[in-house]
């Protein structure tokens, strides 16, 4: 199993896939600092004494990267001195993941649709091209450009999360894309990215058990609910083909000023 301390693994059971992005290490030497941007799965079971932990990270603002129907189905709780903007990363596609996805993988009929539709590498396929959406989609590219924006913006008080369902794909996404321009090295970055497999694969294990009682391939349901290597590739390939590099993606690709990665850089590393 992955080493999590390096990535500052928060254990919050009602919170799984909680981590600081703190603490990777910049080409250059630098630290990321810690205690400023987290990254989650979804918040709304967020509850009990998991309250108090959560409040003494420190966080006031929430990036919300989910659709306005996942958004419905398990609303962020409103929490005192946190502001919430919602940023639908994948408005615009006709084939995002639906809401629900607990009852849709317990309903024998859905689930056999799903090993006809989604076995046989299919679903690894899909989720490529999911992430492929996430590069260059317009309602992908306008809820980044917002999110960098705002990362870049005059520190305030407090840090920031930014979430999505499980936290692993438009939440990855925006990780990868964080500490790549603020210069971590590619190992590093994809070491926090597939930390996802040991940080939240075991908080689904209900989720694992009903679709398989449902009659489920389990290898459908992990390519989907975990993370690959080659999801994350299949990005960078595309933001390298479209844009050269990180920093083009955030200028041409994002329409973010050019001075937003020295911004970036600048507020989230040590000196």
């Amino acid at each position: 199993m992955t080493d999590l301390t390096h990535a500052h693994a928060v254990a919050l059971a009602t919170v799984p896939n909680l981590r600081d992005l703190g603490g990777w290490t910049s080409a250059d030497g630098r630290r990321v600092r810690a205690g400023l941007v987290f990254r989650s799965t979804e918040l709304h079971r967020l509850a009990g004494d998991d309250l108090a932990e959560f409040d003494a990270l420190g966080i006031t603002a929430v990036y919300d990267f989910r659709t306005a129907a996942e958004r419905d189905a398990a609303p962020d709780p409103d929490l005192p001195g946190v502001t919430d903007t919602h940023l639908d990363v994948l408005a615009d596609s006709s084939t995002a993941m639906p809401a629900r996805l607990n009852e849709v993988f317990a309903d024998p009929a859905m689930v056999a649709q799903a090993n006809k539709a989604l076995g046989g590498g299919q679903a690894e396929a899909m989720m490529a091209g999911t992430y492929r959406q996430i590069v260059n989609l317009p309602s992908a590219r306008t809820s980044y450009r917002k999110f960098f924006e705002a990362l870049a913006e005059p520190a305030g008080p407090g840090a920031a999360l930014f979430h999505c369902t499980t936290g692993k794909d438009r939440t990855g996404w925006g990780a990868a894309t964080f500490l790549t321009v603020l210069g971590v090295g590619r190992d590093e970055v994809f070491e926090d990215y597939l930390l996802t497999n040991d940080e939240l694969i075991p908080a689904l294990h209900p989720v694992f058990a009903s679709f398989e009682k449902a009659g489920g391939d389990p290898n459908i349901l992990s390519a989907i609910l975990g993370v690959r290597r080659q999801y994350l590739e299949g990005a960078f390939d595309e933001m390298t083909a479209e844009y050269g590099d990180v920093e083009g993606y955030f200028r041409d690709g994002l329409g973010l000023d050019p001075a937003v990665p020295e911004t970036l850089r600048t507020r989230y590393l040590e000196h």
